[in-house]
Formats: structure tokens, C-alpha cells, sequence
């Protein structure tokens, strides 16, 4: 299924996060200009984290609000997306003080993935078949960058 515009400026930003999703995972191919080793890992997926991801889950939780109550099955995802942010946010937070940072990063990378492929694959394509083209506009108006 073709993306709505309204929601490709989240899939655009997916596409840097799976990226990072796979640095973190064990067994992770070098990647060209981004650190190889366990601690440069860790510092570069928080400041990824806090500079994009961060940002990026709360533009998404601002939009799903618009939503919720449609369909039954996108409000069960809903649900899930939000407690997904959560666990995701508590993950990254533990990096600083993680014994065990290779098992950690490895958690992380993994979790973010699936939860990158489950939107997606199953949220974004609900939102297109529920929400009216009022309700897409609205997402598009929020995502888009403002002109100055």
C-alpha cells in the first residue's frame, strides 16, 4: 500500500531510525562513519535519541490523538504504540548506567525495530483506511515543516 503524504515525513524519519535499530543489534555490519565499538554505540544512539526519537515519538503521540475513536482495532494499536514510546524512552534512559551495554544496546536496537516495522506495517496503513481525508490533512498540517 502507497503511504498518504500526510504520513511520509514519519516514514522518513523511520528510515534513519532502523538504521540505528540495526547499529545497536549485535553482530551489526559497520556502517561507514558510525562507531563500531560498544561505548560509541551507546553515545551515539542517545544523542540520536534525544535529538530525533524523543522528538519524533511525541509528534506522534500529538497526531494519534486525532485518532483514537475511529476503529476499534486502530485504538488497540494506539494503545500499544504508546506503551512501546514508553518502554523505548526507559531503555534509552538506562544506557548511562547499563552493566551490561552490548546486551543492552542489542534489546534496544531489536525492540525499536519491531515497533518501527509495527507502525509501519499495521498503524500507518489503519490510519489510512479509517481516517477521513479532513482528519489526514490535519496530520499533514501538524507534520509538515513550517515555511518561514
Amino acid at each position: 500500500m502507497k503511504r498518504h503524504p500526510s504520513l511520509a515525513h514519519l516514514s522518513r524519519d523511520h528510515h534513519g531510525a532502523l538504521l540505528l535499530a540495526r547499529l545497536l543489534q549485535k553482530n551489526a555490519p559497520v556502517y561507514n562513519g558510525l562507531p563500531a565499538d560498544v561505548a560509541g554505540k551507546a553515545a551515539y544512539a542517545l544523542e540520536v535519541y534525544k535529538e530525533e526519537l524523543a522528538p519524533h515519538f511525541a509528534a506522534e503521540e500529538h497526531i494519534l490523538q486525532w485518532v483514537t475513536g475511529i476503529n476499534g482495532q486502530l485504538d488497540l494499536l494506539v494503545q500499544t504504540i504508546y506503551r512501546e514510546h514508553q518502554e523505548l524512552h526507559q531503555l534509552f534512559s538506562n544506557f548511562p548506567a547499563e552493566p551490561a551495554l552490548e546486551n543492552h544496546l542489542d534489546t534496544t536496537g531489536k525492540a525499536l525495530e519491531i515497533h518501527i516495522r509495527k507502525e509501519e506495517r499495521e498503524l500507518f496503513p489503519l490510519m489510512q483506511e479509517w481516517c477521513n481525508e479532513a482528519t489526514m490533512d490535519k496530520i499533514n498540517s501538524y507534520l509538515s515543516p513550517q515555511e518561514n
